[in-house]
């Protein structure tokens, strides 16, 4: 054999090696990839769900929601996949109170 195929040889196994350690660690946690964030119940995890032109067609899909895929990005999550909080700012002003005597 010569070095050329034994640099093929050791990049495939190292690939391989490395696809098995990836399952694994997905296979003992799967929220790895998601970080400290669940996956989102509505599409689980995925960051799709079914279009609404499929939901309510006769058979037919396409628009220009799911580009003729059937599938959307999820509305809750926003197309992440995660069911991270949206952050949000309340301002709360203290309410004019007539002195009382």
């Amino acid at each position: 054999m010569g070095p050329i195929v034994l640099t093929q040889l050791a990049t495939g196994l190292s690939v391989l090696a490395g696809a098995v350690l990836v399952k694994s660690v997905m296979d003992n946690n799967p929220n790895t990839m998601a970080g400290p964030f669940p996956r989102c119940p509505s599409c689980n995890g995925t960051g799709r769900v079914t279009c609404l032109c499929s939901r309510w067609s006769d058979g037919d899909t396409g628009c220009r929601t799911c580009a003729g895929s059937g599938r959307m990005a999820c509305s809750s999550c926003g197309g992440t996949g995660t069911g991270r909080p949206i952050p949000a700012r309340i301002a709360v002003r203290p309410t004019n109170r007539p002195p009382t005597s």
